[in-house]
């Protein structure tokens, strides 16, 4: 019998996280499944890619499609471009996409048109807002793949009201929290803390890299007398992503930022050491998707700073609070978070560290 083809799509850091303990699950497969990584390149240099890749204990993608930064048009229309001619090639029998980046979309209407059934992973997902362009993506890869694997219950309820069949929703957990689970002994043991003479609980771990949150100089410049506050009590590790990097010194905000003692800026960390990080910190301050699901998943208190979340359980029963993205409200959250009683959290159903190997049984079902 021909081993079935399966290409699993990366384009972009959490992706990484959540296909690598996908692929070690299709290993147990061997026989009758060939997993194909494609990676899009709509993230590309060492620490936002390679790095992930070592940590993780990936193998390298079979195609690198090297499409680099542009707008969610151009990004869009040139890794459709590129994976269709992937796609010709290998003919694959399923199209895997995570999460919500435009890797997810563009791969997905590319693999729908050539008659490729497409699985999305995350599916479901949904923050309301389509100002996010990855509501965007979340809605349209939603609405034309095949079989949606789902993290949380309310992925379940939103794609039940949009009317997807119902034979195709598969709820099995986070693969996010697989990976997290995979990589936790090697955080442990990270000396990342040690090198930055850092004492655990007294630092807190922030990242930004929305474009509603660092792409206008106010917002960046009110971000940075945030953290000026709160550097009043406590050291910040600020990993900083190329976007927010960039603008920093596009908007003149360098000299800002040197005035803030207890503000130490690093470059993007590789998986472990921000696991490490993170598992240290008093809490953390954040506008990502899956920083959300790790917090809760470690039981570490988390203020995002976004008006809406996508990932609802983390609020309804895990650590995260979502602050309203404004001066007033995150001074007014970092000052209860440090002098009042703290959220207790607890881990969601199917968090258990077996997502992938449910979704690869599951998936290799469909060719029996």
């Amino acid at each position: 019998m021909n081993r079935k083809k399966i290409i699993s799509v990366v384009g972009a850091r959490p992706n990484f996280m959540k296909v690598a303990p996908l692929h070690r699950a299709f290993q147990k497969y061997n026989d009758t499944i060939e997993h194909i990584l494609v990676h899009t390149g709509q993230h590309y240099d060492f620490s936002m890619s390679d790095a992930f890749f070592k940590d993780l204990e990936m193998p390298q993608p079979s195609y690198f499609l090297g499409v680099g930064s542009g707008s969610h048009a151009e990004q869009t229309a040139k890794i459709m471009v590129e994976f269709e001619k992937v796609c010709k090639e290998l003919k694959p029998d399923l199209v895997i996409v995570v999460g919500d980046v435009n890797s997810t979309i563009a791969c997905s209407v590319t693999a729908v048109k050539l008659g490729i059934k497409v699985a999305h992973i995350e599916a479901g997902l949904r923050s309301f807002d389509r100002t996010m362009p990855e509501e965007i993506n979340r809605i349209v890869t939603d609405s034309i793949c095949n079989y949606c694997f789902v993290t949380e219950q309310s992925g379940v309820d939103n794609l039940n009201r949009e009317g997807f069949d119902t034979n195709g929703i598969f709820f099995v957990g986070n693969t996010m929290i697989d990976s997290l689970y995979f990589a936790l002994e090697h955080a442990k043991n990270s000396e990342k803390r040690n090198t930055l003479n850092l004492e655990p609980k007294e630092y807190v771990l922030a990242t930004l890299h929305r474009p509603t949150n660092v792409d206008e100089p106010e917002k960046l410049y009110e971000y940075l007398k945030i953290f000026k506050h709160l550097s009043r009590y406590r050291k910040i590790i600020f990993p900083v992503h190329p976007r927010t990097r960039k603008n920093l010194k596009y908007f003149s905000l360098e000299k800002k930022v040197e005035e803030i003692s207890g503000l130490i800026l690093l470059e993007p960390l590789g998986y472990i050491d921000f696991i490490s990080l993170m598992l240290d910190a008093d809490f953390i301050m954040t506008d990502s998707g899956g920083i959300q699901e790790e917090t809760t998943y470690l039981k570490i208190p988390c203020l995002t700073l976004r008006t809406t979340t996508e990932r609802p359980v983390t609020i309804e029963q895990g650590t995260n609070v979502l602050v309203q993205p404004d001066e007033n409200s995150i001074i007014q959250a970092v000052n209860d978070i440090i002098h009042k009683p703290r959220k207790v959290g607890t881990i969601p159903e199917l968090w258990d560290g077996k997502a992938s190997v449910r979704i690869a049984k599951i998936i290799v079902s469909f060719f029996n």
